[in-house]
């Protein structure tokens, strides 16, 4: 019986800790006015053990993140830098691997909950606060190279594969005062090829 309660007290403040770490990224967006609001977040391993995946175990990073509010939308802006733990797909040694990552996304006030594309989604009107820890990760994520080598390890061809997978990996972004539609016959923009890798990771 008290190994029982044991366990139980264990998980409780595991859940706890883990609810802990994870409400650092809420923003509390009810009653918000229309302006330009900034926040600075900070973690290390407590966020991506916390995350529930397997792509990233350990890194350190700072993200300042720039909140735009008005009547119908939200437009948050995530800056990161920082440097995440790699496992060398060649050597399987880890390494360090740079973070820089400058991206956005789009939340449209409506009656429901839904992701409209990678970087727009509709939140309810009534909603209380955003846990943005989600979009953090997945933009740590998308920073980094679809190859991992070890930089002992990488000619000058990978480094051109590199450039050429960080120019592939830009997002596509809407601000709110340009037309979300395109003008008939311009050519389609091109949608980052490894959303589809953190969907597989989320599952």
């Amino acid at each position: 019986m008290f190994f029982i309660k044991l366990k139980h007290i264990t998980f409780a403040l595991l859940l706890t800790e883990k609810v802990k770490e994870l409400s650092k990224y809420n923003i509390d967006i009810y009653g918000l006015e229309d302006k330009q609001y900034d926040y600075d977040m900070e973690s290390g391993d407590a966020f991506f053990e916390e995350m529930e995946q397997d792509l990233i175990e350990h890194g350190h990073f700072k993200t300042h993140v720039v909140l735009n509010k008005s009547a119908t939308m939200i437009q948050l802006r995530f800056q990161t830098i920082g440097s995440v733990t790699l496992t060398c797909d060649r050597s399987l040694e880890p390494f360090e691997e740079p973070i820089d990552s400058d991206e956005r996304i789009i939340l449209k006030f409506g009656d429901h909950n839904e992701e409209l594309t990678e970087e727009i989604e509709i939140i309810g009107r009534n909603t209380n606060r955003v846990n943005v820890a989600r979009y953090i990760f997945d933009f740590i994520a998308l920073s980094l190279p679809v190859k991992k080598l070890h930089p002992s390890l990488r000619t000058e061809e990978d480094e051109f594969d590199l450039e050429d997978d960080e120019e592939e990996g830009k997002l596509v972004y809407t601000s709110g005062g340009e037309t979300e539609e395109g003008e008939e016959g311009e050519d389609t923009e091109k949608v980052d090829p490894r959303w589809e890798a953190l969907k597989k990771l989320k599952k």
